[in-house]
């Protein structure tokens, strides 16, 4: 093959269409050491995204702990986090947006998302167990949000169920930020061996490189870049940016690199997402210090007549790269073969900081992977931010100028009726939680969803939590009130929280009032997560999430979404949320403070939106969790539940929901009701205790130092009372919550 460059040379004016700038252009002149020609500037293109490259925030990502007990994998070095959970094994979990492609066409934006984030587990060798997701989308009334929700529920559904892997936990809320850009969140996590890591480095001069999986399409080219952007009127133009999934061939895509890995033929390998070829074969070679030469000649594709450029971004799912051992291709190909799957041999591993693409017997593209890649030659920038107007006016809230309801039972009902609180079964029915037949939760309600691992007693426990209302009023103190509810609803479920990964949603990194919100995230995930010793293993950051909105652009509510895992020895001590007799006590063990701030009540009942985050303290917060623990492991509570959003009143409600029982309470007598039942306070759990336990729960509790209060008892008739007020039926209220959200 001939090595002369083919395609024409590109100019500043090009690199600006592709988004670069133009100093980033000069830059790349300077490093190549001569004009890129245009396949070499779309290679730029895409790696230098903030999708691949994250130049907006990699300095402040650097800053998130990485370092905890249970770490096997720190965060970057791998396509997921990775974390020790004993007996030599080991949980690779990780999230990642699709909230662009979502917007677009939501099927496939919510199905691709799904498909990408477990090929990130499985290219480890990690097998998924379960899945979650968060999603974000505009007033549930308008019927553009109906339609996105509508669109992702069956994209998630149709390939999470046909891909055969259980959707055990999630999130999903309502705010007019995100009417034009819904956030599309995705989780997975898979169990392995220790031992059975697979690499995604390129490594040993001389080994083939093989692409295998689906066929490579015009689908989904500079997807990387289109996620890298504002969202217009315009951007239904970008819809080839949107992927197309089929979860049939990732299944047997899923099933091959499981033999695959536990063969010794594998180098490396790495999932084909953002970016497609480029990336992952960019990253393999400056992840091991080595150059790859690749034919795309030899690339099967659904097209005859594609580019070279096109070859090289499309973003076709269900393909990988893999680096085999020489002499070891027939083992890969067999493999293949017997799953019915491409297995083409595309290139080689060479010497040097050199990544070659061929064409035709044309050198299309030359230049080093090390100058393309996060951690290397691609560019990072602090960006300057400013405390936006709104804050301080936030602060001057006073509970004081809120007028307190006289009919608390309207309230009552009025919450149930709000989408963010009313009951999610018409999205959750459409996903199978127990297909695998890992979830443990779905006959045991409880805060965490809990996957078994198979062949052991023990159980991953796992959330994903943002309240971004909270993260809005107050950037560092709802994001560390992100991860504190997570790490509650772990252990409230009877797990021990270990490790974190994010998906950062933000605004545009260039203007400084959301670039403030993306810093105070960033503090207050790192206080968080060093006081709970749950690292961050990494994530996804997704900027320019907003709309232009009569020439303006709106950003959506800033959303650092946690997913947390924790560990469970034994999946029998699960423990559940829903009533389990008459006349056991009800206790709320957390400080009780007189605050309705950034509630759902304020916002929704009284058309309040200036609000400060709730009360937090991260130090009550760790001792609440460290009681709660040390109450479950002893085996003196029978249920428990965190108080989120809504308050006291809906988590109550749900526990009666959950069961055949109603409850009996009372309000604190220093305390506005409204306030006691409605505010949503930080680091409170309501629990239930039976009566011959009573006096043992009580000693340990006063040994913690954490401040509880009785609430009163669960009771036989299924009715909620409050005050000796009824506050209606436990079936009148799950009617009402129940016929909200149905489409």
């Amino acid at each position: 093959m001939s090595k002369n460059l083919h395609n024409k040379l590109a100019s500043a004016d090009q690199a600006v269409e592709l988004g670069l700038k133009k100093e980033e252009f000069t830059h790349i002149c300077e490093v190549l050491g001569r004009t890129p020609n245009f396949t070499e500037l779309s290679i730029y293109s895409v790696m230098w995204s903030e999708h691949c490259s994250y130049k907006n925030s990699i300095y402040w990502l650097k800053k998130l702990p990485k370092d905890g007990p249970h770490m096997l994998v720190k965060a970057g070095e791998e396509n997921a986090g990775l974390v020790d959970i004993g007996d030599g094994l080991a949980c690779a979990f990780k999230i990642e947006s699709h909230n662009h492609p979502s917007a677009l066409e939501p099927y496939q934006g919510a199905a691709t998302g799904v498909g990408g984030i477990n090929r990130d587990i499985f290219t480890m060798g990690a097998r998924p167990i379960a899945q979650m997701n968060s999603l974000r989308f505009g007033p549930f009334e308008n019927s553009r949000t109906k339609w996105l929700l509508k669109g992702v529920v069956k994209g998630i559904g149709d390939y999470g169920n046909s891909f055969g892997i259980p959707v055990l936990s999630g999130e999903v809320s309502f705010d007019e930020s995100y009417d034009q850009n819904p956030l599309v969140n995705a989780f997975s996590a898979g169990i392995m061996s220790v031992d059975d890591l697979i690499s995604a480095t390129a490594t040993g001069v001389g080994n083939p490189v093989f692409i295998v999986g689906s066929s490579t399409g015009k689908d989904g080219i500079h997807g990387a870049a289109f996620a890298s952007k504002d969202m217009t009127e315009d951007s239904m133009d970008d819809l080839p940016a949107v992927q197309v999934g089929d979860p049939f061939q990732e299944k047997l895509l899923l099933e091959a690199s499981l033999e695959l890995a536990k063969t010794d033929a594998v180098v490396g390998m790495q999932d084909m997402g953002a970016a497609g070829i480029t990336c992952s074969s960019s990253e393999m070679s400056a992840a091991g210090n080595v150059g790859m030469k690749i034919d795309l000649d030899k690339v099967p594709t659904r097209q005859s007549d594609m580019k070279d450029w096109e070859i090289l971004l499309s973003e076709s799912q269900e393909r990988m790269l893999v680096v085999v051992e020489k002499g070891k291709e027939d083992k890969v190909k067999e493999i293949f073969d017997k799953w019915d799957l491409n297995c083409e041999l595309i290139g080689e591993v060479i010497e040097g900081d050199l990544l070659e693409f061929y064409k035709d017997g044309n050198c299309v593209a030359s230049l080093p992977p090390s100058s393309l890649v996060l951690g290397g030659g691609a560019p990072q920038y602090q960006r300057d931010y400013k405390e936006p107007a709104y804050y301080k006016m936030y602060q001057e809230f006073n509970i004081k100028d809120v007028k307190e309801p006289e009919n608390l039972v309207e309230v009552g009902n009025f919450l149930f009726s709000q989408p963010n609180i009313a009951s999610k079964k018409w999205i959750y029915e459409q996903y199978d939680s127990m297909v695998g037949t890992n979830n443990v939760s779905t006959n045991n309600p409880s805060d965490a969803g809990v996957a078994l691992v198979k062949g052991t007693n023990k159980g991953i426990a796992m959330s994903v939590d943002c309240n971004s209302r909270y993260v809005h009023a107050d950037p560092e103190t709802g994001t560390a009130i992100a991860v504190s509810e997570a790490a509650r609803n772990i252990v409230v479920t009877g797990g021990k929280p270990s490790a974190i990964t994010n998906c950062l949603n933000f605004g545009n990194p260039y203007h400084p009032e959301s670039y403030w919100q993306f810093v105070g995230a960033i503090k207050g995930m790192s206080k968080a997560c060093e006081k709970f010793s749950t690292p961050v293993t990494g994530g996804n950051v997704s900027f320019y999430n907003q709309s232009i909105v009569n020439g303006k652009e709106v950003p959506v509510f800033p959303t650092p979404t946690i997913g947390m895992i924790g560990v469970m020895e034994d999946v029998r001590d699960i423990m559940s949320l829903n009533f389990k007799s008459s006349k056991d006590h009800i206790f709320l063990i957390g400080k009780v403070v007189e605050d309705i701030s950034s509630s759902e009540y304020l916002v929704k009942y009284h058309k309040v939106e200036a609000s400060p985050a709730p009360y937090f303290d991260l130090d009550e917060e760790f001792k609440l969790h460290e009681c709660v623990s040390n109450l479950i492991d002893q085996k003196l509570i029978n249920a428990a539940h965190d108080c989120a959003d809504g308050g006291l009143f809906v988590s109550i409600v749900e526990m009666a929901m959950a069961s055949n029982f109603g409850c009996e309470i009372s309000t604190h007598k220093t305390i506005r009701k409204d306030a006691f039942l409605f505010g949503e306070s930080q680091g409170r759990v309501v629990v239930t205790v039976k009566n011959d336990q009573l006096e043992s729960f009580k000693d340990i509790i006063d040994l913690s130092g954490v401040p509880y209060v009785s609430l009163g008892r669960v009771v036989s008739s299924a009715n909620i009372v409050v005050d000796d007020v009824n506050f209606g039926s436990v079936d009148s209220l799950k009617e009402i919550s129940e016929n909200v959200i149905k489409l």
